[in-house]
């Protein structure tokens, strides 16, 4: 049985959606270099900063950036290396581990969304007319609609 191929304009928008958001995070892990931060330690630090002086379990932070527990680890160790994060044993649960932003990694991390703002803004945003922008988080709510479903 031949699968069906996608109609041309299903085409477009899939492929466009690819290439644009190829092209973006390219540009924005690009950006971020010269602060000495990748595109996934980055990530991994806003989670942080967002979540506070509370900080968020390792498990918790491995689920919410969608990594298996010793790959988040490894990188927690690093950034615990580079003095940007702290890990200590949840007060709550002696088996767990907690991290929190260290003061040079708040520093590093407000660089960095500076950057990644300014960046976000020139390569996306802007060039979006208010109409394109609405329409876009209607899609993206529909999308994450469907898999909420």
């Amino acid at each position: 049985m031949a699968t069906q191929r996608l109609a041309e304009r299903e085409d477009e928008a899939w492929r466009g959606f690819l290439v644009a958001h190829e092209r973006i995070r390219r540009d924005l892990g690009a950006n971020l270099v010269p602060l000495g931060v990748s595109m996934t330690e980055y990530s991994v630090l806003g989670l942080l900063g967002e979540a506070g002086r509370s900080g968020l379990r390792l498990t918790e932070l491995a689920e919410r950036r969608g990594m298996s527990g010793p790959g988040l680890s490894r990188l927690a160790d690093r950034l615990e290396q580079r003095g940007l994060i702290e890990r200590s044993r949840a007060a709550s649960d002696g088996r767990s581990y907690e991290l929190r932003l260290t003061a040079a990694g708040g520093a590093l991390l407000r660089k960095a969304w500076k950057q990644q703002y300014a960046d976000i803004r020139r390569l996306f945003l802007d060039k979006l007319s208010d109409d394109q922008l609405q329409a876009l988080a209607d899609v993206w709510a529909s999308l994450a609609d469907e898999e909420a479903s």
